[in-house]
Protein backbone atom coordinates (compact mmCIF):
# COMPACT_ATOMS: atom_id res chain seq x y z
CA UNK A 1 0.00 0.00 0.00
CA UNK A 2 1.38 3.37 -0.60
CA UNK A 3 2.11 5.24 2.43
CA UNK A 4 -0.11 8.20 3.67
CA UNK A 5 -2.96 8.72 1.59
CA UNK A 6 -5.97 10.50 2.22
CA UNK A 7 -5.53 13.59 4.66
CA UNK A 8 -8.31 12.99 6.90
CA UNK A 9 -10.00 14.52 10.46
CA UNK A 10 -6.38 14.87 12.45
CA UNK A 11 -5.00 17.10 10.48
CA UNK A 12 -8.39 18.65 9.31
CA UNK A 13 -9.21 19.65 12.41
CA UNK A 14 -6.08 21.26 13.55
CA UNK A 15 -5.89 23.44 10.23
CA UNK A 16 -9.31 24.48 11.29
CA UNK A 17 -8.15 25.66 14.61
CA UNK A 18 -5.46 27.33 13.54
CA UNK A 19 -6.64 28.82 10.88
CA UNK A 20 -9.51 30.57 12.27
CA UNK A 21 -9.58 34.44 12.44
CA UNK A 22 -6.26 34.45 9.93
CA UNK A 23 -7.89 36.95 8.04
CA UNK A 24 -7.59 40.83 8.07
CA UNK A 25 -9.70 43.35 8.33
CA UNK A 26 -7.57 45.95 6.78
CA UNK A 27 -8.24 47.43 3.68
CA UNK A 28 -4.90 46.50 1.55
CA UNK A 29 -2.33 48.79 0.44
CA UNK A 30 -0.79 48.66 -3.18
CA UNK A 31 1.87 46.69 -3.64
CA UNK A 32 4.75 48.17 -5.08
CA UNK A 33 8.03 47.09 -6.67
CA UNK A 34 10.79 45.47 -4.88
CA UNK A 35 12.68 48.69 -5.02
CA UNK A 36 9.99 50.12 -2.49
CA UNK A 37 8.24 49.69 0.64
CA UNK A 38 4.62 48.12 0.87
CA UNK A 39 2.22 51.73 0.44
CA UNK A 40 0.96 51.00 4.20
CA UNK A 41 3.24 49.95 6.65
CA UNK A 42 2.48 47.75 9.75
CA UNK A 43 2.18 49.74 12.59
CA UNK A 44 4.21 48.74 15.56
CA UNK A 45 7.92 49.42 15.71
CA UNK A 46 9.35 45.42 15.30
CA UNK A 47 7.52 45.34 12.13
CA UNK A 48 8.63 48.34 10.95
CA UNK A 49 12.11 46.77 11.69
CA UNK A 50 11.37 43.61 9.79
CA UNK A 51 10.06 45.93 6.81
CA UNK A 52 13.25 47.80 6.82
CA UNK A 53 15.25 44.62 7.15
CA UNK A 54 13.27 42.47 4.44
CA UNK A 55 14.32 46.01 2.09
CA UNK A 56 17.98 46.02 2.74
CA UNK A 57 20.30 44.46 0.52
CA UNK A 58 23.06 45.79 2.26
CA UNK A 59 22.50 42.60 4.47
CA UNK A 60 23.60 40.15 2.01
CA UNK A 61 27.52 39.20 1.12
CA UNK A 62 26.94 40.34 -2.00
CA UNK A 63 25.42 43.84 -1.21
CA UNK A 64 22.92 43.33 -3.69
CA UNK A 65 20.14 40.95 -2.59
CA UNK A 66 17.33 41.44 -0.04
CA UNK A 67 14.49 39.37 1.12
CA UNK A 68 11.88 41.60 -1.33
CA UNK A 69 14.78 40.86 -4.32
CA UNK A 70 13.34 36.80 -4.63
CA UNK A 71 9.78 37.80 -2.69
CA UNK A 72 9.08 41.23 -4.43
CA UNK A 73 5.69 42.64 -2.82
CA UNK A 74 3.93 43.60 -6.37
CA UNK A 75 4.22 39.92 -6.90
CA UNK A 76 2.58 38.87 -4.05
CA UNK A 77 6.07 38.20 -2.10
CA UNK A 78 7.23 36.04 -5.01
CA UNK A 79 9.72 36.67 -7.67
CA UNK A 80 9.06 38.74 -10.41
CA UNK A 81 10.79 37.01 -13.28
CA UNK A 82 9.63 33.23 -14.39
CA UNK A 83 12.58 31.98 -13.50
CA UNK A 84 13.07 28.50 -11.87
CA UNK A 85 15.65 28.70 -9.46
CA UNK A 86 16.93 32.53 -8.38
CA UNK A 87 20.65 33.70 -8.24
CA UNK A 88 21.83 34.70 -5.44
CA UNK A 89 25.87 33.80 -3.22
CA UNK A 90 28.36 36.21 -2.81
CA UNK A 91 28.93 37.32 -6.26
CA UNK A 92 25.27 36.50 -7.62
CA UNK A 93 26.37 33.86 -9.56
CA UNK A 94 24.88 30.85 -7.40
CA UNK A 95 21.81 29.25 -7.28
CA UNK A 96 19.78 26.92 -5.09
CA UNK A 97 17.82 23.64 -6.55
CA UNK A 98 14.32 25.08 -5.72
CA UNK A 99 11.93 27.42 -6.78
CA UNK A 100 11.23 30.47 -4.45
CA UNK A 101 7.70 30.14 -2.81
CA UNK A 102 5.19 33.10 -1.56
CA UNK A 103 5.22 34.29 1.26
CA UNK A 104 1.90 36.02 0.93
CA UNK A 105 -0.37 34.62 3.67
CA UNK A 106 1.88 32.87 5.67
CA UNK A 107 0.83 31.97 9.08
CA UNK A 108 3.00 32.66 12.38
CA UNK A 109 2.45 29.01 12.90
CA UNK A 110 1.00 25.82 11.05
CA UNK A 111 0.02 22.83 12.19
CA UNK A 112 3.13 20.39 12.30
CA UNK A 113 2.85 16.68 11.85
CA UNK A 114 6.49 15.97 13.17
CA UNK A 115 7.05 18.48 15.81
CA UNK A 116 3.64 17.91 17.47
CA UNK A 117 3.71 14.06 17.68
CA UNK A 118 6.44 11.87 19.36
CA UNK A 119 7.84 9.03 18.10
CA UNK A 120 4.90 6.57 19.43
CA UNK A 121 1.90 8.87 18.02
CA UNK A 122 4.13 9.27 14.67
CA UNK A 123 3.23 5.26 14.15
CA UNK A 124 -0.48 5.45 15.46
CA UNK A 125 -0.52 8.30 12.34
CA UNK A 126 1.05 5.86 9.78
CA UNK A 127 -1.26 3.31 10.95
CA UNK A 128 -4.05 5.61 10.33
CA UNK A 129 -2.83 6.52 7.05
CA UNK A 130 -2.33 9.87 7.68
CA UNK A 131 -0.14 12.11 5.72
CA UNK A 132 2.65 14.56 7.02
CA UNK A 133 1.98 18.39 6.91
CA UNK A 134 3.17 21.27 8.14
CA UNK A 135 6.35 23.27 9.23
CA UNK A 136 7.76 25.96 6.59
CA UNK A 137 9.54 25.63 3.40
CA UNK A 138 8.84 23.38 0.42
CA UNK A 139 9.97 20.64 3.05
CA UNK A 140 8.73 21.80 6.43
CA UNK A 141 12.09 21.53 7.90
CA UNK A 142 11.28 25.02 9.89
CA UNK A 143 9.47 24.86 12.97
CA UNK A 144 8.77 28.36 13.19
CA UNK A 145 8.39 31.38 10.74
CA UNK A 146 11.39 33.20 12.42
CA UNK A 147 13.49 29.93 11.79
CA UNK A 148 12.74 30.03 8.24
CA UNK A 149 13.69 33.84 8.14
CA UNK A 150 16.88 33.11 8.66
CA UNK A 151 18.20 30.66 6.97
CA UNK A 152 18.49 32.77 3.60
CA UNK A 153 20.89 34.81 5.44
CA UNK A 154 23.50 32.35 5.74
CA UNK A 155 22.69 30.24 2.78
CA UNK A 156 25.61 30.49 0.36
CA UNK A 157 23.27 30.45 -2.43
CA UNK A 158 21.34 32.79 -1.17
CA UNK A 159 22.90 36.41 1.05
CA UNK A 160 25.90 34.17 1.29
CA UNK A 161 26.82 35.86 4.90
CA UNK A 162 29.86 33.64 6.65
CA UNK A 163 28.54 33.49 10.00
CA UNK A 164 26.79 35.65 12.49
CA UNK A 165 29.90 37.83 12.93
CA UNK A 166 29.59 38.83 9.66
CA UNK A 167 25.67 40.21 9.91
CA UNK A 168 26.53 42.08 13.20
CA UNK A 169 28.73 43.86 11.00
CA UNK A 170 26.26 44.88 8.64
CA UNK A 171 23.70 45.32 11.06
CA UNK A 172 25.84 48.06 13.27
CA UNK A 173 26.05 50.03 9.64
CA UNK A 174 22.61 50.15 8.57
CA UNK A 175 20.40 52.88 8.94
CA UNK A 176 18.16 51.82 12.05
CA UNK A 177 20.93 50.13 13.89
CA UNK A 178 19.83 52.46 16.66
CA UNK A 179 16.00 51.60 16.24
CA UNK A 180 17.54 47.93 16.00
CA UNK A 181 18.75 48.62 19.66
CA UNK A 182 16.04 50.12 21.33
CA UNK A 183 13.43 47.39 20.20
CA UNK A 184 15.95 44.61 21.42
CA UNK A 185 18.60 46.05 23.53
CA UNK A 186 22.04 46.83 23.62
CA UNK A 187 23.24 43.23 23.48
CA UNK A 188 21.78 43.02 19.87
CA UNK A 189 24.34 45.08 18.40
CA UNK A 190 27.16 43.44 20.36
CA UNK A 191 26.19 39.75 20.76
CA UNK A 192 26.07 38.08 17.09
CA UNK A 193 23.22 35.49 18.49
CA UNK A 194 21.55 37.78 19.79
CA UNK A 195 21.40 40.05 16.58
CA UNK A 196 20.48 37.20 14.16
CA UNK A 197 17.48 36.42 16.90
CA UNK A 198 16.72 39.84 16.43
CA UNK A 199 16.70 40.07 12.95
CA UNK A 200 14.81 36.90 12.47
CA UNK A 201 11.70 38.19 14.95
CA UNK A 202 11.60 41.59 12.96
CA UNK A 203 11.29 39.98 9.39
CA UNK A 204 8.79 37.55 11.34
CA UNK A 205 6.77 40.90 12.90
CA UNK A 206 6.67 42.08 9.46
CA UNK A 207 5.40 38.83 7.82
CA UNK A 208 2.54 38.23 10.23
CA UNK A 209 1.91 42.31 10.73
CA UNK A 210 1.71 44.23 7.72
CA UNK A 211 -1.72 43.35 6.14
CA UNK A 212 0.12 43.43 2.65
CA UNK A 213 1.35 40.38 3.02
CA UNK A 214 -2.82 38.66 3.56
CA UNK A 215 -4.74 40.94 2.16
CA UNK A 216 -7.93 39.29 1.13
CA UNK A 217 -8.78 41.16 -2.17
CA UNK A 218 -9.64 39.20 -4.42
CA UNK A 219 -12.31 38.45 -6.52
CA UNK A 220 -12.74 35.75 -5.18
CA UNK A 221 -12.75 36.53 -1.75
CA UNK A 222 -15.53 39.54 -2.75
CA UNK A 223 -17.57 37.00 -3.95
CA UNK A 224 -17.39 35.16 -0.19
CA UNK A 225 -18.45 38.35 0.91
CA UNK A 226 -21.24 39.10 -1.25
CA UNK A 227 -19.64 42.11 -2.67
CA UNK A 228 -19.12 40.30 -6.05
CA UNK A 229 -19.73 37.38 -8.15
CA UNK A 230 -18.00 34.75 -10.23
CA UNK A 231 -18.84 34.38 -13.43
CA UNK A 232 -20.19 31.37 -15.59
CA UNK A 233 -16.76 30.07 -16.76
CA UNK A 234 -15.06 30.52 -13.42
CA UNK A 235 -18.22 29.10 -11.29
CA UNK A 236 -17.37 25.96 -14.16
CA UNK A 237 -13.71 26.11 -13.10
CA UNK A 238 -14.76 26.23 -9.76
CA UNK A 239 -16.72 23.19 -9.96
CA UNK A 240 -14.34 21.14 -11.71
CA UNK A 241 -11.64 22.40 -8.85
CA UNK A 242 -14.08 21.09 -6.71
CA UNK A 243 -15.74 17.84 -7.89
CA UNK A 244 -14.07 15.11 -6.36
CA UNK A 245 -14.42 12.72 -9.25
CA UNK A 246 -12.63 15.60 -11.66
CA UNK A 247 -10.42 17.71 -10.64
CA UNK A 248 -10.27 17.00 -6.46
CA UNK A 249 -7.92 19.75 -6.34
CA UNK A 250 -9.54 20.87 -3.55
CA UNK A 251 -8.52 17.76 -1.47
CA UNK A 252 -5.17 19.57 -1.12
CA UNK A 253 -6.37 23.02 -1.86
CA UNK A 254 -8.63 23.52 0.44
CA UNK A 255 -11.46 26.05 -0.98
CA UNK A 256 -14.50 26.26 1.68
CA UNK A 257 -14.56 28.75 4.42
CA UNK A 258 -13.63 27.93 7.97
CA UNK A 259 -16.31 27.16 10.38
CA UNK A 260 -15.81 30.66 11.62
CA UNK A 261 -16.10 32.16 8.18
CA UNK A 262 -12.96 32.67 7.69
CA UNK A 263 -11.52 32.51 4.02
CA UNK A 264 -9.56 29.40 2.84
CA UNK A 265 -5.88 29.90 2.34
CA UNK A 266 -6.08 26.66 -0.86
CA UNK A 267 -3.90 24.74 0.77
CA UNK A 268 -3.80 21.72 3.97
CA UNK A 269 -0.36 22.12 4.38
CA UNK A 270 -0.25 18.40 3.35
CA UNK A 271 3.45 16.94 1.74
CA UNK A 272 2.30 15.16 -1.36
CA UNK A 273 4.51 13.28 -3.86
CA UNK A 274 3.67 13.97 -7.47
CA UNK A 275 6.39 13.30 -9.66
CA UNK A 276 6.95 16.48 -11.24
CA UNK A 277 9.40 16.01 -14.01
CA UNK A 278 13.39 16.61 -13.51
CA UNK A 279 13.89 20.68 -14.38
CA UNK A 280 16.99 20.53 -16.92
CA UNK A 281 16.87 24.38 -15.50
CA UNK A 282 18.46 23.18 -12.76
CA UNK A 283 22.08 23.57 -12.47
CA UNK A 284 22.58 21.00 -9.31
CA UNK A 285 20.49 18.81 -11.73
CA UNK A 286 23.49 18.45 -14.36
CA UNK A 287 24.74 15.64 -11.95
CA UNK A 288 22.73 12.58 -12.69
CA UNK A 289 23.30 11.25 -9.48
CA UNK A 290 21.22 14.32 -7.35
CA UNK A 291 18.05 14.18 -6.64
CA UNK A 292 16.03 16.55 -4.42
CA UNK A 293 13.98 14.11 -2.08
CA UNK A 294 12.05 16.69 -0.20
CA UNK A 295 11.04 15.55 3.16
CA UNK A 296 13.95 13.16 3.66
CA UNK A 297 16.48 15.07 1.97
CA UNK A 298 18.91 16.98 1.29
CA UNK A 299 18.03 19.70 2.87
CA UNK A 300 16.18 18.10 5.59
CA UNK A 301 17.80 15.77 7.35
CA UNK A 302 16.08 14.73 10.07
CA UNK A 303 13.46 12.23 8.05
CA UNK A 304 16.55 10.94 5.96
CA UNK A 305 15.73 7.13 7.05
CA UNK A 306 11.86 7.14 6.35
CA UNK A 307 12.08 6.19 2.49
CA UNK A 308 8.54 6.49 2.42
CA UNK A 309 8.76 10.16 2.42
CA UNK A 310 10.93 10.66 -0.76
CA UNK A 311 9.50 12.74 -3.05
CA UNK A 312 7.14 14.63 -1.17
CA UNK A 313 6.85 18.48 -0.87
CA UNK A 314 4.76 20.95 0.93
CA UNK A 315 1.24 21.46 -1.13
CA UNK A 316 1.37 25.40 -1.83
CA UNK A 317 -1.61 28.01 -1.19
CA UNK A 318 -2.63 28.54 -4.60
CA UNK A 319 -3.75 32.40 -3.79
CA UNK A 320 -2.00 34.58 -6.31
CA UNK A 321 -1.31 31.40 -8.63
CA UNK A 322 -2.26 32.68 -11.76
CA UNK A 323 1.17 35.58 -11.48
CA UNK A 324 3.27 33.45 -10.80
CA UNK A 325 6.13 32.44 -13.50
CA UNK A 326 7.53 28.81 -11.99
CA UNK A 327 5.30 26.39 -10.98
CA UNK A 328 5.85 23.09 -8.42
CA UNK A 329 9.20 22.74 -5.95
CA UNK A 330 11.16 22.80 -8.90
CA UNK A 331 9.84 25.44 -11.89
CA UNK A 332 9.64 22.70 -13.92
CA UNK A 333 6.89 24.36 -15.89
CA UNK A 334 6.44 28.56 -16.41
CA UNK A 335 2.97 29.15 -17.15
CA UNK A 336 -0.43 28.24 -15.42
CA UNK A 337 -1.85 26.10 -18.31
CA UNK A 338 1.23 23.90 -18.61
CA UNK A 339 1.33 22.96 -14.55
CA UNK A 340 -2.68 22.31 -14.58
CA UNK A 341 -1.90 20.25 -18.29
CA UNK A 342 0.72 17.91 -16.13
CA UNK A 343 -1.78 17.53 -13.49
CA UNK A 344 -4.56 16.34 -15.43
CA UNK A 345 -2.52 14.76 -18.26
CA UNK A 346 0.13 13.26 -16.42
CA UNK A 347 -0.56 9.33 -16.78
CA UNK A 348 -3.01 9.69 -20.00
CA UNK A 349 -0.05 11.39 -21.94
CA UNK A 350 3.18 10.97 -19.99
CA UNK A 351 5.17 11.33 -23.71
CA UNK A 352 4.53 15.09 -23.09
CA UNK A 353 6.31 15.49 -19.61
CA UNK A 354 9.13 12.55 -19.69
CA UNK A 355 12.07 11.83 -21.64
CA UNK A 356 11.18 8.82 -24.17
CA UNK A 357 13.77 6.20 -24.84
CA UNK A 358 14.45 5.46 -28.92
CA UNK A 359 12.31 2.34 -28.06
CA UNK A 360 9.04 4.31 -27.37
CA UNK A 361 8.80 3.44 -23.73
CA UNK A 362 8.23 6.80 -21.63
CA UNK A 363 10.88 7.33 -18.22
CA UNK A 364 8.03 8.50 -15.70
CA UNK A 365 8.84 10.35 -12.70
CA UNK A 366 12.46 10.65 -13.83
CA UNK A 367 13.04 13.37 -10.99
CA UNK A 368 13.23 10.27 -8.69
CA UNK A 369 15.41 7.40 -8.02
CA UNK A 370 13.48 4.08 -9.49
CA UNK A 371 13.57 2.87 -5.50
CA UNK A 372 11.35 5.73 -4.48
CA UNK A 373 8.97 5.87 -7.06
CA UNK A 374 6.18 4.02 -5.56
CA UNK A 375 5.91 7.11 -3.07
CA UNK A 376 3.96 8.92 -6.39
CA UNK A 377 0.27 9.13 -5.69
CA UNK A 378 -1.55 7.13 -8.06
CA UNK A 379 -4.16 6.77 -6.24
CA UNK A 380 -6.16 10.27 -6.11
CA UNK A 381 -8.24 10.94 -8.65
CA UNK A 382 -6.92 12.52 -11.72
CA UNK A 383 -3.34 10.92 -10.78
CA UNK A 384 -5.16 6.87 -11.25
CA UNK A 385 -5.58 7.31 -15.14
CA UNK A 386 -3.37 5.44 -17.41
CA UNK A 387 -1.99 6.14 -20.75
CA UNK A 388 -3.99 6.39 -23.95
CA UNK A 389 -7.55 7.37 -21.61
CA UNK A 390 -9.22 10.33 -22.10
CA UNK A 391 -7.55 13.27 -19.81
CA UNK A 392 -9.93 14.11 -16.98
CA UNK A 393 -10.30 17.99 -18.19
CA UNK A 394 -10.48 19.23 -21.60
CA UNK A 395 -8.50 21.91 -23.24
CA UNK A 396 -12.27 23.86 -22.74
CA UNK A 397 -12.15 22.45 -19.06
CA UNK A 398 -8.61 24.05 -18.29
CA UNK A 399 -9.25 27.07 -19.84
CA UNK A 400 -12.39 27.32 -17.25
CA UNK A 401 -10.58 26.45 -14.32
CA UNK A 402 -7.73 28.52 -14.96
CA UNK A 403 -10.28 32.09 -15.31
CA UNK A 404 -11.57 30.28 -11.36
CA UNK A 405 -7.87 30.19 -10.21
CA UNK A 406 -7.40 33.72 -11.62
CA UNK A 407 -10.45 35.05 -9.12
CA UNK A 408 -7.71 34.29 -6.36
CA UNK A 409 -5.03 37.07 -7.76
CA UNK A 410 -5.73 39.78 -5.13
CA UNK A 411 -6.18 43.65 -5.72
CA UNK A 412 -9.65 42.95 -7.30
CA UNK A 413 -11.80 46.19 -7.36
CA UNK A 414 -15.52 45.73 -7.20
CA UNK A 415 -17.48 47.06 -10.41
Amino acid sequence: MLPFRNFTFLAAFALTSILSGCRSASSPPALKSVTSHPAQPASDAIASLGREIFFDPSLSGSGKLACATCHDSAHAYAPSNGLAVQSGGAFMTRAAFRAVPSLAYVLGKTPHWHQEHPATLMEQLEERDIPPFGGFAWDGRFDTLNGQATFPLLSPDEMANDNPVSILGKLRNASYARAFEQAFGSAALTDPGKALDGISLALQRFELADPSFHPYSSKFDAALDGKGRLSVQELHGQQLFNDPNRGNCATCHTSSQGADGSHPLFTNFQFEALGVPRNPEIAANRDPHFYDLGLCGPSRKDLAAKSELCGMFKTPSLRNVATRGAFFHNGRFHTLRKALEFYVRRDTNPEQFYPVTRNGSVLKFDDLPARYRDNVDIVDLPLTKHKGEQPIWSDRDIDDVIAFLQTLTDGYKTP
